[in-house]
């Protein structure tokens, strides 16, 4: 059985960053935001259900799905967000079964930003939680995605608190003090999970 590290934290935290610093360092990473992409591909079960639920408008003219309008459908409507996660969340989780059992790293890495209320930690040995104040979350992804305060808050309200979050962490990874600060916590945390690995036995 593989070891599992869970990645988690708030939008515009910094999970890839971190997560592409593991993969650097030859970890397996397993990510839940390609899971959610790669379920609703072109020819997918998926796809055809939520065209059949939220109409054509849902889908690009070249066959993918449009996220930017269903983000902003389900977001401003709770049950039509819980309709897309009961469809979408059972497909996920067998993604990332799969994936995690094929991992040849001495442990794996499972990104999620939704690790708790998706129950993705279920998967997991240890969660890492990589935190940034709210005021930082807000800057960083108004500025990456181009989304508007209230958008963002939004999004940022349908994932768990911050509180929450540290509260369930084994680890806490601090990314506010730039890009080598992150490489040496990050050295440092993939030593001591080398040694967990080992320790957990095959």
């Amino acid at each position: 059985m593989t070891f599992v590290v869970g990645i988690t934290g708030g939008i515009g935290s910094g999970k890839s960053a971190v997560a592409e610093r593991f993969k650097a360092l030859g970890i397996k990473i397993v990510d839940a935001d390609v899971a959610s992409r790669e379920v609703v591909r072109p020819g997918m079960p998926a796809l055809d259900a939520i065209r059949e639920h939220f109409g054509p408008q849902a889908i690009l003219p070249d066959g993918n799905l449009d996220r930017a309008h269903l983000r902003k459908v389900v977001f401003a409507d709770t049950a039509e967000r819980k309709w897309l996660e009961a469809l979408l969340h059972p497909q996920i989780l067998a993604y990332l079964r799969a994936e995690l059992a094929s991992a040849a790293s001495p442990y794996a890495v499972l990104v999620s930003p939704l690790m708790f209320e998706a129950g993705h930690n279920r998967f997991t040995n240890r969660v890492l939680v990589v935190d940034v104040s709210e005021e930082t979350q807000l800057a960083r992804t108004m500025a990456r995605d181009n989304n508007s305060e209230a958008q963002v808050r939004a999004i940022m309200a349908a994932q768990a608190d911050r509180r929450t979050r540290l509260a369930r962490a084994h680890d806490v990874l601090v990314n506010d003090a730039g890009l080598d600060a992150l490489d040496a916590q990050v050295r440092a945390l993939h030593a001591r999970y080398l040694t967990l690995a080992a320790e957990s036995g095959p």
